[in-house]
């Protein structure tokens, strides 16, 4: 590690600690050269995983996407952000965990679903609106009979 002050790399650790999270490592170090201490922060380097679209185009997965999504959907609704930072927290997990390097929407879209219908009846219409495409009310009023039958 290059010194920000003199530009020698021989340098050492002097302390070492994790994050809170533990997903980074906090350095402590000396320069050998000047003696001047600076801090490095050490993490993993994530392979970013890749959302395939409807259209074939491909983006990068990105929690604020999904945040403001959810968001949109719990808006005026008793849903804490705790709440929605913790689905994206294991949503972002899961997806990582598969191996899969590229991901369909379409898969995002329906664990979203599935967790609003869990979270909020409200908040599940309003995101299935959006991402079903309803065109009508009667996609509405189907949409509404179906979530009315499978909670009886």
């Amino acid at each position: 590690m290059k010194c920000p002050f003199c530009g020698e790399i021989e340098n050492k650790v002097i302390d070492s600690r994790l994050s809170k999270d533990a997903n980074v490592i906090r350095r402590r170090r000396e320069c050998l050269l000047c003696n001047r201490r600076f801090t490095t922060y050490e993490h993993i380097e994530e392979i970013p995983i890749m959302i395939v679209k409807k259209d074939g185009r491909r983006e990068v997965f990105k929690r604020e996407k999904v945040r403001l999504g959810m968001q949109r959907a719990c808006e005026k609704r008793n849903i804490s952000m705790d709440v929605i930072e913790e689905f994206i927290d294991n949503l972002e997990r899961d997806l990582r965990e598969t191996g899969k390097k590229e991901i369909p929407s379409r898969k995002i879209g329906e664990l979203l679903m599935e967790a609003l219908h869990k979270i909020d009846d409200v908040a599940y219409v309003r995101f299935a609106s959006v991402y079903r495409e309803f065109k009508d009310v009667n996609d509405f009023v189907a949409e509404l009979k179906t979530l009315l039958s499978t909670e009886k």
